[in-house]
């Protein structure tokens, strides 16, 4: 695979030149809205229900987890400082450790990449046969149940958007993520106030058997480490990129936490993997709400993919033919329905997305990084003593997580 192609694929929207002259590159509240819009995706459907399997005390972890990743995000900023030619997360790795350094970072990178992808139909499914739940397909002969044919539904919709290459077409297409994810909090704030829903679960404490679900999802909705140094160097002024993760954060915290806090009072220990799986369909507020839900995968699914596919495709012969091209997203479109019927369970999937990846390439990673590149090995203090603290936490949590979810995972294979 050719790891260059991920540099390509996050800069094509954005100045090419190492050295752009002031008047180019987005301002600070452009960044801000791109930021936000990064952090901002369907990990808010999960919020609630990871809050329910830790308890309310798990808001705790949820700040914490934001404080770490915004911390991590900042250590990645100081390993770009290193050297003017870093751009992309992937160079961060190969500064510090090489090109096996950038392999396994981009590796990771895009396993993160398709099984978000796969996490998109499974969440189509589920939602769409929430709508229509007697809704039934007839494929050559073969009567196929709701969710698995909304999700082929769902991968026929998305298929000819992959096709298209210019991701400057698509970059506009998805704007809408902030106002989104803003309508989605409000949708569900409407229906326990207005639709007769009410906040009457009182929900527990602690649960300490949950927590590791809730660690891992909640690492996931803070997963937007691999696109911060594009962000970064496509700033006017790069030295404010700090208050840009600033406010990112910020204002992602208080929308995930809101979402937790409204699902766990309405539903408590109810909670389906997605809070919009629990509303009545009958509602308005509930209709909006899972609509607007539908949308974002639509718009993002191709973005997710475009990536990966690009990078496979340098590794063939005729890279510049379209019927290749064609062939290969096809192919990978079809890999992730496979993946999401084999798998249709959206929160032990994001469970396992955020111990094993979003850990790794948002907390562990970034450290690592850091450590080699502006620390050394050899030095000892302070801030050496805090990037054990959180590799020793993270690696711990990476491994307790990733244990869960696959158990959770092969579990309801069986029982399927």
């Amino acid at each position: 695979m050719c790891i260059n192609n991920v540099e390509r694929i996050e800069s094509q929207s954005h100045s090419q030149s190492h050295e752009p002259s002031p008047t180019k590159g987005t301002t600070f509240l452009r960044t801000c809205f791109n930021g936000v819009n990064t952090l901002s995706g369907v990990g808010i459907l999960s919020v609630p229900y990871a809050l329910s399997k830790g308890g309310w005390l798990g808001l705790l972890l949820l700040l914490l987890v934001a404080l770490l990743c915004f911390y991590t995000g900042i250590l990645l900023r100081r390993c770009m400082d290193s050297d003017p030619l870093i751009k992309t997360y992937p160079d961060i790795g190969q500064v510090a450790f090489g090109r096996k350094g950038r392999a396994v970072i981009s590796t990771f990178m895009y396993l993160e990449l398709f099984l978000v992808a796969v996490a998109f139909l499974i969440m189509e499914g589920d939602n769409l046969h929430k709508l229509f739940p007697k809704e039934s397909f007839d494929i050559f002969g073969m009567k196929i149940g709701g969710k698995q044919g909304f999700v082929l539904a769902t991968a026929l919709v998305v298929l000819p958007t992959t096709w298209l290459r210019s991701l400057g077409v698509l970059a506009y297409v998805s704007v809408g993520g902030v106002i989104a994810s803003l309508i989605l909090v409000l949708a569900v704030l409407w229906g326990g106030v207005f639709d007769g829903i009410g906040f009457h679960e009182r929900g527990e404490l602690l649960d300490w058997s949950g927590l590791p679900t809730t660690i891992s999802l909640f690492t996931f909705c803070y997963c937007g480490h691999a696109v911060f140094p594009t962000l970064c160097n496509s700033m006017k002024d790069k030295s404010q990129f700090p208050k840009v993760l600033l406010v990112c954060f910020i204002l992602s915290t208080i929308s995930y936490g809101s979402m937790a806090i409204l699902g766990y009072l309405m539903f408590g220990e109810h909670l389906a993997s997605q809070v919009t799986l629990n509303l009545p369909a009958e509602k308005i507020s509930s209709k909006i709400a899972i609509f607007t839900t539908l949308m974002n995968p639509i718009t993002k699914y191709a973005l997710v993919i475009a990536p990966i596919a690009t990078s496979v495709e340098e590794t063939f012969p005729f890279r510049e033919s379209k019927m290749m091209s064609f062939l290969i997203r096809t192919c990978l479109v079809i890999s992730t329905v496979f993946v999401a019927l084999l798998v249709p369970f959206f929160g032990y999937v994001m469970a396992f997305i955020g111990a094993f990846l979003s850990i790794t390439v948002s907390i562990l990673f970034p450290c690592l990084c850091y450590w080699k590149i502006s620390i050394g090995f050899k030095k000892f203090g302070v801030e050496m003593m805090v990037i054990l603290v959180i590799l020793f936490i993270g690696t711990f949590v990476a491994i307790t997580g990733t244990y869960t979810a696959l158990t959770n995972i092969v579990n309801e294979v069986q029982t399927k």
